[in-house]
């Protein structure tokens, strides 16, 4: 247990100082070679600013996860996953690229732990009274969830240190659960969870308000889809009560922002996919916090989420998920009648 402890400390260590170190290298060449984030409407920086974070992240991850880890039992596919979705995310920052050619390379990485590790949900857990899954079933819920989770980590990066912290805090709980209990079959998947937190930490010293370097599609790519995977394989684990559930509590706010902008667009009868300023960051921002405040706000309130699913686990899956559900329509109702009512005062005025 001690070893196993020393491994976990000099993966993160290793990560952290890799990326810590990489940042302001990445930052002055950046800025040499005019590889710059434009602000725009949807944008709330007002400078130009590099977004080659995740250059920095993926070397700490990487090199700290083939030095210091077990690849086995479906980790080797996993960073095989994380390289092609590295090259598609820097390609992405550095010239803009269609989202039909990111889906498509999504897809790819998506099948390399689908179908060669056999990374998938194989089964609800009772939610609604379903048990195991047909294997078809199996694949194409899993598929949902990686690109779903995958993306909404891209999509909550929209303000200075807010991906980074939300990571971190899904990353540290997954992690820590592995190391409890993960045994034989997932325990290795710890050392994934710390090398992430390790390069993640080490950027994020640089991406705080006011942030001088972004995570951009390289990062952003890279930590939801090893996040997707920790959450899938925390299902599979089965060593919590209502592990489903706990998994999307430990999510809440990326997922939670991601189902909601999306049936805003299309209640709106806009595309999905168009781009807008009304994710829940916008609407924090627009009832008066500032940025660091409304980061360390939507922390918060994943952090009792987490605490609530994690300490109600023996309610089950489908109390859990009720409740979860009743927050997010709250909580979706307080953002949306102070969006309303500040249409309206600026109307008057």
């Amino acid at each position: 247990m001690e070893q196993k402890i020393i491994h976990l400390v000099l993966s993160f260590t290793w990560a952290f100082l890799i990326a810590i170190f990489a940042v302001p290298s990445i930052i002055r060449v950046a800025h040499l070679k005019n590889i710059l984030d434009q602000p725009n409407f949807r944008t709330v920086h007002a400078e130009l600013t590099p977004r080659l974070g995740g250059l920095a992240m993926f070397a700490g991850f990487m090199s700290a996860l083939t030095i210091f880890a077990d690849l086995d039992n479906g980790v080797q596919q996993l960073l095989a996953g994380c390289v092609i979705l590295f090259f598609i995310g820097l390609k992405d920052d550095l010239i803009a690229i269609s989202a039909m050619k990111k889906f498509s390379v999504q897809l790819l990485a998506t099948g390399i732990v689908m179908f060669i590790a056999d990374i998938r949900i194989t089964s609800f857990q009772g939610i609604f009274g379903i048990g195991e899954l047909q294997i078809g079933v199996s694949y194409m819920f899993t598929f949902l969830v990686i690109i779903g989770i995958t993306n909404s980590i891209n999509l909550i990066d929209g303000l200075d240190g807010l991906a980074g912290t939300l990571v971190i805090i899904a990353t540290v709980t997954f992690g820590v659960y592995f190391y409890l209990f993960g045994g034989a079959d997932y325990g290795n998947y710890a050392a994934v969870a710390f090398c992430l937190v390790g390069g993640v930490v080490g950027f994020l010293r640089y991406n705080f308000h006011k942030a001088t370097i972004f995570m951009g599609d390289t990062g952003s790519l890279l930590c939801g889809f090893i996040i997707s995977v920790l959450a899938i394989q925390f299902i599979e684990m089965r060593q919590v009560p209502a592990s489903p559930s706990v998994a999307l509590g430990i999510l809440f706010i990326p997922v939670f922002d991601t189902i909601r902008i999306f049936s805003i667009r299309i209640f709106n009868g806009k595309s999905p996919f168009i781009p807008d300023k009304n994710h829940v960051h916008h609407r924090l921002l627009a009832l008066g916090f500032n940025q660091i405040g409304t980061v360390l706000t939507l922390a918060m309130v994943n952090l009792l989420i987490i605490l609530f699913v994690v300490s109600f686990g023996d309610w089950g899956n489908l109390y859990l998920l009720l409740s979860l559900s009743a927050f997010s329509v709250v909580f979706s109702i307080f953002l949306g009648v102070y969006k309303s009512r500040s249409v309206q005062r600026v109307s008057k005025v």
